[in-house]
C-alpha cells in the first residue's frame, strides 16, 4: 500500500512539475466540469437528465412494493361505456354523478373524492348542486385555475367553476385541488406543489397528514401481487346510478376513500415510472389513488441528503484520478475498475431499496464524471510521460509502431545497431509535379503545404499499422511486417495504399477549394506503388544517429510500380506478389511490363473496386487468352475499353498490348 501511494505521489508531484501552466489549467477546469457533471447531471447536463430520469424509473419499478388490493381506497369511473350510455363525453353526464353520489353517501363512505371539473352549465347543474348539499359524507370537488392550468380551462371556465362550487358548497362539500404535475416527459414522478392560490390539494383534503403538508418528493407507486387484482379496485359509475343495485357494494365503499373521475382512452393519461417497462399509461385518478396510500401509510419518502451527494460526486471524480495516476496492469485494473463501478452504481439501487428517494440521484452523472475525470489526469500524465517516449522516437523516426517504442522504453539496449532480413509489403507515394509546383510559391506555403499532405497520408499509415520508413521531399515509404509481423498485413498494407491515393486525391481538391483565385497552382495526383518481398529491416546509422528502416530490392520496386503510374495513365500498381497476399477481391489485372531499370517481367494489378466483378474476370480471361489468339483478345479488349471510354489505364493497357509483339514484354520507361 505504501508503494502505491509513493506511486501516485511521484507521477502526481510530475504532473504538476512537468506538465505546464496551461495543460495544468486545462485539466483542473476538466475536473472541475467532471464534478460538476457528477453532482448536476440530473438538472443542468442536456440528454443525460433524461437518461437519468429512465434509471430512477427503471429503479423504481424493480423496487416498487408488491402488494395485495387496498382495503382504503376505491375507485368509481366513468369509462367509455359509460359515454356510449349517457350519449354525452365532454362534459360529463352529471345527472349520473348526482344519483352516483346520492347512493354511495347512503353506503357509508369515509370520504368522496371528485376529479372532475365542473366548468360549464348543464341541465342538470341543479340537481346536482341539491345532492351536494345534501351530502352527509365529506366531499371534495375538483378545482383548478387559469394560472396554473391554462391547457385544461379557461377564464370564462373558471368563473362558471367558482360559481358552482360557491352554490354546493357546505361543511362537508369543500373544494380541492387536483392539479397534478408531470415532467416534460409526461411523467407524473414527484406530488405536485401545494399552491397558495390554490385550496388543499385532493388527497391531503381527504386524508390530512402533517407529513405531507409541504412533501415534494417522489409518488410511491405499488405493483399488484396478483396481475389479475389491481392495486385499487375499480368499478363502473353505471352501477351506483340505481340504489338497489349500488346496495350490493356497500363491502366495497363502507369505511373507504371513494374517488371519482375518468377512466376513458386518451383522456387524463400519464406516463408513471412503470411505463418505460410496461408501456402503458396511468389515469390521472389513480395518481392521485396512488398519493392518498402514500399519504395513508405515510411513507414520505427520505431524499438523500446533498452532502452525501457531494460526497459520493468528489469520491468518484477522486477515485478516478488515483485509477489514472497508478497506471495499474490490466490485472489489478479490472477488478479495481469492478469495485468502483459496483460502488457507484450500487449505491442508489441499495437507496431505493432501502426507502430513500433516489429521484435526483446522479448515476450516470457519476460515471461521467468518472470517465471525464480519468481522462483528464490520464491526458496530463500521459503528456508527461510523452518526454521519454520523444527519446525513442528521436531514435527510431518520428512515426514508430507502438509497441517498438514501449519495447525501446523498457528495454534501451534494442537501440543496438542490427538487421534481419524479413518479408514486407512496401508502399511507396509520390505527389505528381510537387517539385515544380515548389518553385511557384512562396517557400512559406510550400512548408505549409508539404507538411499538411505528409500528416495526411501519416494517419492513413498508422490507422492501418503500418510502419513509416521515411520521407523524402513529398514521398512516403512505409512498410507492413516489421519489426512485428500479422495475419492481416497484407490486406491493411493493400487498403492503405489505396486509402493514400483517396485521401492525395482529396487533398488537391481541399487546396483547389481553399486557393479558388489560383495563387497556388493545381496540386497533381498521387501515385502509389506495393509490392511485397524480402528486405533488410533494422536499426541503421551510427553513433550519433540511429534510424529504423528497410534496405533492399523490394522497396526499390514499389519506388519503380509507383514511377511507372504516370506511363500507364494509372493512379495505384500493385506486384503479383503483393495482391495474392492482399486477400482483397478489388484487383483487376493490367498485364505485365518490364519496369525502368529492371530486368525482370513483373505482372502489375490495380485496385478496382467500383470495376464489375465480372468485368475484372473478363478482362483477366483476355490477358489468358493473349497467349492462344492475340487477334480475338485485342478485339475483346476493345469491345470492353468501349464500354468505358474514360478508363485511361485500360487505354493504355490495349495500347501497350497493341505495340507489343507475342512474346515481347512492354518496358516502362
Amino acid at each position: 500500500m505504501n508503494a502505491v501511494r509513493r506511486q501516485w505521489l511521484h507521477r502526481a508531484t510530475r504532473i504538476v512539475r512537468d506538465a505546464g501552466r496551461w495543460r495544468l489549467a486545462t485539466t483542473l477546469i476538466v475536473l472541475i466540469v467532471a464534478l460538476f457533471c457528477a453532482r448536476f447531471s440530473w438538472e443542468y447536463v442536456p440528454v443525460v437528465g433524461d437518461a437519468e430520469r429512465t434509471l430512477y424509473d427503471l429503479r423504481m419499478t424493480h423496487f416498487a412494493p408488491r402488494v395485495d388490493q387496498d382495503p382504503r381506497v376505491v375507485l368509481i369511473v366513468y369509462n367509455d361505456q359509460t359515454l356510449i350510455a349517457t350519449k354525452k363525453r365532454s362534459p360529463l353526464d352529471r345527472a349520473t354523478l348526482a344519483r352516483a353520489l346520492r347512493t354511495i353517501d347512503g353506503l357509508g363512505a369515509k370520504s368522496i373524492g371528485i376529479d372532475i371539473l365542473i366548468d360549464q352549465p348543464q341541465d342538470e347543474d341543479a340537481e346536482l348542486i341539491a345532492t351536494l348539499r345534501a351530502m352527509k359524507t365529506p366531499t371534495y370537488l375538483g378545482y383548478a385555475e387559469v394560472a396554473d392550468n391554462a391547457e385544461q380551462i379557461i377564464y370564462e371556465q373558471q368563473q362558471f367553476l367558482d360559481a358552482f362550487i360557491a352554490r354546493a358548497r357546505t361543511a362537508r362539500v369543500k373544494p380541492a385541488s387536483i392539479r397534478l404535475e408531470a415532467d416534460a416527459d409526461n411523467v407524473a414522478r414527484s406530488w405536485p406543489a401545494q399552491l397558495p392560490s390554490l385550496p388543499t390539494i385532493l388527497v391531503q383534503a381527504m386524508a390530512p397528514s402533517p407529513a405531507f403538508e409541504r412533501y415534494r418528493g417522489s409518488i410511491r407507486y405499488r405493483l399488484p401481487a396478483d396481475p389479475d387484482r389491481p392495486v385499487f379496485a375499480s368499478f363502473p359509475i353505471d352501477l351506483f346510478t340505481d340504489p338497489a343495485t349500488g346496495a350490493a357494494f356497500v363491502d366495497q365503499v363502507r369505511g373507504r376513500h371513494v374517488m371519482i373521475g375518468g377512466d376513458i382512452v386518451d383522456n387524463d393519461q400519464f406516463e408513471t415510472p412503470m411505463s418505460t417497462t410496461s408501456g402503458k399509461s396511468m389515469i390521472g385518478l389513480e395518481v392521485h389513488a396512488n398519493m392518498l396510500a402514500q399519504s395513508l401509510d405515510g411513507a414520505a419518502l427520505r431524499p438523500v441528503p446533498a452532502a452525501i451527494l457531494w460526497a459520493v460526486a468528489i469520491l468518484a471524480v477522486l477515485s478516478a484520478a488515483f485509477t489514472s495516476l497508478a497506471e495499474l496492469r490490466w490485472y489489478a485494473l479490472a477488478p479495481c475498475l469492478l469495485v468502483q463501478a459496483l460502488l457507484l452504481g450500487g449505491l442508489p439501487l441499495w437507496w431505493q431499496s432501502s426507502g430513500w428517494d433516489t429521484q435526483g440521484v446522479p448515476a450516470i452523472g457519476w460515471a461521467i464524471g468518472w470517465v471525464l475525470a480519468f481522462a483528464a489526469v490520464g491526458s496530463a500524465a500521459r503528456a508527461v510521460g510523452s518526454q521519454q517516449r520523444r527519446f525513442a522516437q528521436s531514435a527510431l523516426g518520428k512515426y514508430l509502431p507502438r509497441d517498438i517504442a514501449t519495447q525501446i522504453l523498457q528495454e534501451p539496449e534494442k537501440l543496438a545497431l542490427h538487421g534481419e532480413k524479413r518479408s514486407i509489403f512496401v508502399v511507396f507515394t509520390d505527389l505528381e509535379g510537387f517539385t515544380k509546383l515548389s518553385h511557384g510559391i512562396a517557400p512559406e506555403m510550400v512548408a505549409q503545404l508539404l507538411n499538411g499532405y505528409l500528416d495526411m497520408l501519416s494517419d492513413v499509415v498508422l490507422a492501418h499499422g503500418g510502419t513509416i520508413d521515411k520521407f523524402v521531399g513529398d514521398a512516403v515509404v512505409a512498410f507492413w511486417g516489421a519489426p512485428i509481423a500479422r495475419p492481416d498485413d497484407g490486406t491493411k498494407a493493400a487498403q492503405a495504399a489505396y486509402a493514400m491515393w483517396q485521401t492525395g486525391e482529396a487533398f488537391r481538391i481541399g487546396v483547389a477549394e481553399k486557393y479558388p483565385d489560383g495563387s497556388v497552382p493545381p496540386i497533381g495526383k498521387t501515385r502509389v506503388g506495393l509490392h511485397y518481398g524480402e528486405a533488410i529491416v533494422g536499426n541503421f546509422g551510427g553513433e550519433g544517429r540511429i534510424q529504423y528502416t528497410a534496405l533492399g530490392d523490394s522497396m526499390n520496386t514499389a519506388a519503380r510500380l509507383e514511377s511507372a503510374n504516370k506511363a500507364l495513365q494509372s493512379s495505384m500498381m500493385a506486384s503479383r506478389e503483393a495482391v495474392e497476399r492482399a486477400g482483397l477481391d478489388w484487383w483487376r489485372p493490367m498485364g505485365t511490363v518490364v519496369l525502368r531499370g529492371r530486368a525482370k517481367p513483373v505482372d502489375i494489378f490495380e485496385p478496382a473496386p467500383d470495376f464489375p466483378a465480372s468485368d475484372r474476370d473478363h478482362l483477366s480471361a483476355i490477358l489468358n487468352r493473349l497467349k492462344t489468339d492475340r487477334a480475338g483478345a485485342l478485339v475483346d479488349l476493345a469491345a470492353l475499353l468501349a464500354r468505358y471510354p474514360q478508363d485511361n489505364a485500360l487505354a493504355h493497357l490495349y495500347y501497350r498490348i497493341e505495340q507489343t509483339k507475342d512474346g515481347d514484354v512492354y518496358a516502362v520507361g
